[in-house]
């Protein structure tokens, strides 16, 4: 057969495929990562770049114009290697993962919650799950042979308390050389049971005394990005942190995408490799920048959705995405990380935040312990927007959750000119409302390249506001303005031409792109209705709400809900708790008490599928507009129009 080397540039890889393999294979192959939102079908036209050197065989779909194939632009997924090549990825096609780890400043947002460690503390609860105990013992004699063992449980017991106690096998395989060669003065690792009848269980031993060093690691898995953290156990502070793209995204931006993929051949395999891949990767830099030992890492902690948590521990997904949707377990026991692969001292333990149902996963779960929602008596709505979207509506007593299939249009899917929030991201706008002329915010302050998910919102709640699209999301055709037009049957409105763009066409936003954006919405606020008329309540008894996800930190709080994506209610009312998965993580290390509440949690959640609850569609429906078929449900922009209209009149 054939081979052929394939540069692509600007990331300087290079890698040799056979001939008629796909540039789409190729990229993923050599660890680039091109936006391919429908996984390779050719559908979504995402997966763009310009072939600046050689031959390739297809890549011309209607997703691409004549005047972009004129310019050397193909499609990954549709384009076979025919000879050595040299191709560029766009600017808009590829993810700059610097923007992970950069601290989000909020903007006309949410009062913002922290987990609160003083409180942890001042309430009793700063009880981690492991901890370290220093113990002396006296060193055996003639007169003294009792088992090493034996000596130990007798010195827990008498000097700390300690009873119930069990041993890792491999602590007892390291024990005689580590007591003699410590002279028996060692400090043992105590995992603490979830039951308070449960048994204290050694999991490591070291020579002297190491109480003063003991960490944990917190990991968010999410579908787009996976998280880590360095815990210190002892003052409960987070040592460091970072963040980096999940290496399964090459295979397909949502859960479905990889579900399908692991289906297939040694897909499942895959699919696990590259998730403990990237968590080793995550867990190498914090280790790094922490300045820790890995053999002082006690514990770790993971929160995911449901499909990632699967996909992460081996575990067939097939079942999540078909009726009646099972997934394999809600609840999985403690394990070694080294048992999945992880680069982890054979004793550090892992822990996974329980899952409720096959769409509302571990990361809700933690979010909504780490928030604290589970204990409060104020109706609460708890969402998480990111690439999938989910609902939970409650307080202690009670709380029924449901996750919302609002497609990828807050993360920039589904949209032409769509982006993840990276450098040259439209974040912000404005328009003149005499000449109708945008002001245009980004990412990094550089030239327009796309539009992010807070952007998003922001340009199609000031256009509705201003009158330049009316409630179904359709452009003003009678405005004087030469930025509304039609391309291809469609109308759009041009946010920078290309001579100011930082791409190399127009920057715009289309009715279609408006669509998708209503439909999302509408998703998520009808998922909310669904839920509370279910439980006999209505959006008006809601008394706050608590935002989580990356995508919260961006958005403006006025715009979120004059597009109906929120119900109207005071801002001093919302709250974002940031990144609710780690937080849940991170208070799992920290307090056992989470773990101890998170099963009765658990056993408290009804889950709702959306799509086989009646009134849902109803809901749906009317939510299909902006910012609803019932504007008396919206006061304040009711208003707003009104003095608008009166305004225009005279």
């Amino acid at each position: 057969m054939t081979t052929y080397n394939v540069s692509f540039q600007p990331h300087e890889k290079q890698i040799t495929v056979e001939e008629g393999e796909s540039l789409l294979r190729a990229a993923m192959e050599a660890g680039v990562h091109i936006n391919a939102s429908c996984g390779g079908e050719g559908v979504c036209g995402k997966c763009r770049l310009i072939v600046e050197e050689g031959e390739v065989e297809g890549g011309v779909s209607e997703q691409l114009s004549q005047a972009d194939v004129d310019k050397g632009y193909r499609l990954a997924c549709l384009s076979g290697v025919k000879s050595d090549l040299s191709v560029r990825i766009p600017t808009e096609s590829y993810i700059d993962a610097k923007v992970l780890n950069l601290q989000a400043t909020p903007r006309k947002t949410a009062r913002i919650k922290q987990l609160n460690l003083e409180d942890l503390k001042e309430k009793g609860l700063f009880v981690p799950p492991v901890e370290r105990v220093y113990v002396e013992m006296p060193v055996p004699d003639s007169m003294d042979n009792q088992a090493d063992v034996t000596r130990l449980v007798d010195a827990l017991q008498r000097d700390h308390k300690e009873h119930r106690i069990e041993f890792d096998l491999s602590v007892i395989r390291k024990m005689p050389d580590v007591l003699r060669e410590a002279d028996f003065k060692v400090t043992v690792t105590i995992a603490r049971p979830v039951r308070e009848d449960g048994k204290n269980r050694i999991i490591n031993i070291q020579p002297g005394n190491t109480t003063d060093r003991n960490y944990a690691i917190a990991i968010d898995i999410g579908t787009t990005t996976i998280y880590g953290q360095v815990i210190d156990l002892i003052s409960g502070e987070v040592l460091a942190q970072y963040g980096d793209f999940n290496g399964q995204l090459s295979y397909g931006e949502d859960i479905i995408s990889r579900i399908v993929y692991a289906e297939k051949g040694n897909g499942l395999e895959k699919m696990h490799s590259l998730a403990v891949s990237t968590i080793n990767n995550v867990i190498g830099k914090i280790v790094k920048k922490s300045g820790v030992d890995k053999d002082e890492i006690s514990t770790i902690t993971f929160a995911g959705n449901t499909t990632m948590t699967q996909l992460f521990l081996n575990v067939n997904p097939r079942y999540i995405r078909r009726s009646p949707y099972v997934p394999a377990a809600n609840i999985y026991p403690p394990f070694k990380a080294v048992e999945i692969g992880l680069e982890l001292p054979d004793h550090v333990t892992a822990l996974v935040y329980p899952q409720v149902s096959s769409y509302v996963g571990g990361d809700i779960v933690a979010g909504i312990m780490g928030s604290g929602m589970y204990q409060d008596e104020e109706l609460t709505l708890y969402m998480d927007i990111g690439t999938n979207a989910e609902v939970v509506i409650g307080n202690k007593d009670w709380l029924v959750c449901a996750a919302c299939s609002a497609g990828p249009a807050f993360e920039g899917g589904g949209i032409k000119l769509g982006m993840r929030a990276a450098e040259g991201a439209i974040e912000d706008f404005s328009i003149d409302p005499v000449t109708l002329e945008p002001m245009n915010m980004t990412i990094g302050n550089v030239r327009p390249k796309g539009i992010c998910g807070s952007g998003l919102i922001t340009c199609v709640a000031t256009m509705f506001e201003m009158g330049i699209i009316d409630s179904r999301g359709k452009f003003n055709r009678d405005l004087d303005t030469s930025r509304i037009r039609e391309a291809d049957g469609v109308y759009e409105y041009v946010l920078a031409y290309e001579e100011v763009s930082g791409v190399d066409r127009d920057v715009v936003i289309n009715e279609i792109d408006i669509d998708n954006l209503i439909r999302a919405k509408g998703a998520i606020y009808s998922g909310c209705q669904t839920l509370l008329a279910e439980v006999g309540l209505s959006i008006h008894d809601l008394h706050r709400i608590i935002m989580a996800g990356g995508f919260g930190s961006y958005i403006d709080l006025e715009k979120t809900m004059t597009i109906g994506l929120l119900p109207e209610i005071d801002a001093d009312k919302v709250t974002f708790i940031g990144n609710g998965s780690m937080m849940g993580a991170r208070m799992s290390a920290l307090t056992n008490s989470i773990r101890r509440d998170v099963v009765s949690t658990l056993n408290n959640m009804t889950n709702f599928e959306l799509s086989e609850t009646k009134s849902f569609m109803d809901n749906y429906v009317a939510a299909l507009f902006l910012p609803h078929t019932e504007q008396d449900t919206f006061p304040r922009l009711k208003a707003r129009l009104e003095e608008r209209r009166k305004k225009l009149a005279q």
